[in-house]
């Protein structure tokens, strides 16, 4: 099954995406809710980010190649790390499929992208094991955790670097059913693919990272936690779009523009 939240008509709702058309939601999936008799097309109605979470968690460092080019740039050796390394990122830099990421005018060149997967949290846990954190998840949908090189360099607490607005696109949908060791993330920049990874080869699980966190933050209902991303990103800069796609779940597509 596939869920979204849409706009129509300046109301927001959730719906189940069947094909090309989308069927309104009386309620919430993380609640009690009601099919309707409402369908649009999909065409007609603009997408919203998925969830809004409570909390929004991101590991960083959970794929091999990916620790192993940045040290290469950054000079430094890899590092790896025993247990899952995770952050907070700010709702307020929250946005939908198609709507475009804005360059900050004193961002630096290296303005980058990281196609991740993401875990949305359908039930409250708290000291779970992996397995048992199985049990939580809701569904998939799939982040871009634009950073600012630079910035975030020079900052610890990534306020700039990765939680500037527009800074974390998510989306399309959430997709309540995946195989995640037959997944794949292809990565496209102005139509040409420049990733393609297996999603699933992550240091840490998803469950992993699941059980870590609620060992001292419960996760509640529409929680998000991203999931990293591998290979080495490239630049953005004003004009380019990005595509970035996992099997299972879809395409999430967003253009940078520059801040005027």
């Amino acid at each position: 099954m596939y869920w979204c939240r849409f706009n129509k008509d300046n109301k927001s709702s959730y719906g189940i995406v069947n094909g090309s058309k989308v069927t309104r939601i009386d309620g919430s999936p993380f609640d009690f809710y009601e099919a309707s008799d409402t369908h649009y097309d999909l065409s007609d109605v603009q997408l919203l980010v998925p969830v809004i979470p409570n909390t929004f968690y991101a590991i960083g460092s959970n794929y091999k190649d990916h620790i192993l080019k940045r040290s290469v740039v950054k000079g430094t050796s890899p590092k790896f790390y025993d247990q899952p390394r995770v952050g907070y990122r700010a709702n307020s830099a929250l946005i939908a499929t198609n709507e475009n990421i804005i360059k900050p005018k004193d961002a630096g060149s290296e303005f980058q992208y990281e196609g991740e997967l993401v875990v949305v949290i359908g039930k409250r846990g708290k000291n779970l094991t992996p397995q048992q954190a199985k049990d939580c998840v809701f569904g998939w949908t799939i982040g871009n955790d634009v950073s600012e090189r630079t910035w975030q360099k020079q900052d610890p607490t990534n306020l700039r670097g990765k939680n500037a607005d527009t800074f974390k696109p998510m989306g399309p949908w959430i997709s309540t059913d995946i195989d995640l060791d037959s997944m794949r993330t292809t990565v496209r920049l102005n139509d040409k693919v420049v990733h393609d990874f297996a999603t699933g080869n992550m240091l840490f699980s998803p469950y992993e990272v699941i059980a870590s966190i609620s060992q001292y933050n419960t996760l509640s209902p529409g929680d998000v936690i991203w999931l990293g991303t591998d290979e080495l990103p490239l630049n953005l800069k004003e004009g380019d779009s990005l595509e970035i796609e996992i099997s299972g779940i879809g395409s999430l597509k967003n253009s940078v523009v520059l801040e005027k």
